[in-house]
């Protein structure tokens, strides 16, 4: 890969970082999750909520994990 793909990957993943972690902060209405860790999302009651919480939580790892391949 050339640095301008390089980056542009990177770039991407933040984006994707970003939009994960602010769908996780609507499904459960606060910040608090980031200190708290993975299982303050099962504490959530609506399922609904959950479930995207615990989806968005799966992209952001994802994300996380491809940035330090790439770093």
């Amino acid at each position: 890969m050339s640095i301008s793909q390089v980056k542009n990957l990177q770039r991407r993943l933040l984006n994707l970082e970003q939009e994960a972690i602010d769908e996780i902060n609507r499904a459960c209405g606060h910040e608090l999750w980031v200190s708290l860790g993975f299982d303050a999302l099962d504490t959530l009651e609506d399922p609904a909520r959950r479930a995207r919480a615990n989806y968005y939580y799966g992209q952001l790892q994802t994300a996380r994990e491809l940035q330090q391949v790439l770093a």
